[in-house]
């Protein structure tokens, strides 16, 4: 980010994090994480929080103008009705919120991102509530060109070709697994309607109500009451079918330890460019 955009935020107000949670209250993964990325003993002061919000701010300005470079470009050259611009993004940011920074885990912050499609000749504009997957965006690209996603190769995510050109509501649920920094087993995760659930092997299974609990703070996977055991309890089997994860956890170990090999491997002789033409 150049210094346009952080001066763009001077005498700006910049919120602090909402939710502030207690070191011995975090729960295991998000533990893990703080230590992870040397938060643990190290807990970002107040002006630092607010410098590093500041400069989120900037970078997403950043990127608003270079989206309207680009289609002040496509009108000047008359592509603009006839281009297809999708807009989205790999992960979100903690930026303080649970005491937590960058991404690597599945609370809402950290892994729900922007989803914008623009194809003025085909659809009109307009807000599409369900869940959708970064997944889904091959099988959509296909359709969106005229193809038939159904023929290319099995994938996990589906066509929201759907969604685009007419009202009818779509299955509003997302699959997700992480094995990155900060885990030491697989954690995955299920988001269907109102609920999120996770679970992993060494960690304690979370469900939330994203409705009536957005910030996620209440842990429904131990409620007593009984509609929210029930639902805890469909996902729990669910996970089960869909995941192996002693085979996950031990297929990663092994992916793991082939590569350090490989690396070991490459680490010996002398590096030297190579030229071809």
């Amino acid at each position: 980010m150049t210094r346009e955009y952080w001066d763009r935020y001077e005498g700006v107000e910049i919120p602090l994090p909402k939710v502030h949670i207690d070191r011995e209250d975090q729960d295991e993964h998000s533990k893990r994480l703080m230590k992870t990325v040397d938060l643990w003993d190290n807990p970002i002061p107040e002006e630092a929080a607010l410098r590093a919000r500041r400069a989120y701010f900037g970078a997403c300005s950043f990127v608003d103008d270079q989206i309207g470079k680009l289609v002040k470009i496509l009108k000047d050259c008359y592509l603009d009705k006839d281009t297809i611009i999708v807009f989205s993004g790999d992960h979100g940011d903690m930026l303080g919120e649970r005491g937590l920074w960058y991404k690597m885990s599945w609370f809402e912050n950290s892994a729900r991102v922007p989803m914008l499609v623009n194809y003025p000749s085909k659809f009109k504009p307009k807000r599409v509530m369900e869940s959708v997957s970064t997944m889904d965006l091959l099988p959509t690209f296909v359709d969106l060109a005229g193809g038939n996603s159904s023929t290319i190769l099995p994938i996990d995510g589906v066509s929201l070709y759907n969604y685009l050109i007419s009202d009818k509501p779509g299955a509003d649920e997302v699959f997700g697994e992480y094995m990155g920094e900060g885990t030491i087993t697989p954690v995955m995760m299920i988001r269907r309607g109102p609920w999120k659930y996770t679970t992993s092997l060494a960690d304690p299974p979370q469900l939330f109500n994203l409705v009536e609990d957005p910030q996620e703070l209440v842990n429904l996977a131990t409620s007593p009451r009984p509609e929210h055991a029930q639902i805890f309890s469909a996902f729990e089997a669910e996970a089960r079918k869909k995941w192996n994860l002693p085979l996950i956890h031990r297929d990663v170990l092994d992916s793991q330890r082939r590569r350090r090999i490989c690396w070991e491997a490459l680490r010996i002789g002398k590096l030297k460019p190579e030229y071809k033409l």
